[in-house]
């Protein structure tokens, strides 16, 4: 039989633990902290990059130098917040700038349209008799 080393994976506790601490902060500063809009954003933000950079060098293995396929873990982040900074700032133009379709509104002009004629007509209708 094999010896299997059952050791409990202290640093992922100690990370998972953090996560959830400052998850719960975060929400205490939400919901009931009296501070203002912008202390509590602020405050979320701040504990929002505290968390990522504990997910990254705890679970996301930041501090190991290679991977088995020989890629660089920065190399990776790097090419990855590249991709997200290209989807966020597509959608944001998208959002802002794009194209806007208000079908409605010509819809709206057109039976407003037909609604004046079909008024004229009546008006007509009633003036000959």
């Amino acid at each position: 039989m094999t010896d299997h080393n059952k050791r409990i994976p202290t640093q992922h506790v100690i990370g998972f633990v953090l996560s959830i601490a400052l998850t719960l902060l975060a929400t205490w500063t939400a919901l009931g902290s009296n501070l203002s809009t912008m202390w509590i954003i602020s405050g979320i933000m701040i504990l929002a990059v505290i968390q990522a950079g504990i997910q990254l060098f705890m679970f996301m293995h930041v501090v190991e130098f290679e991977s088995k396929n020989g890629h660089v873990p920065w190399n990776m982040m790097f090419h990855g917040a590249v991709l997200a900074a290209i989807v966020v700032a597509g959608s944001l133009f998208t959002m802002s700038f794009g194209f806007t379709h208000n079908h409605d509104e010509e819809d709206h002009q057109y039976e407003q349209h037909e609604n004046d004629d079909q008024e004229q007509q009546d008006d007509g209708e009633h003036e000959g008799h």
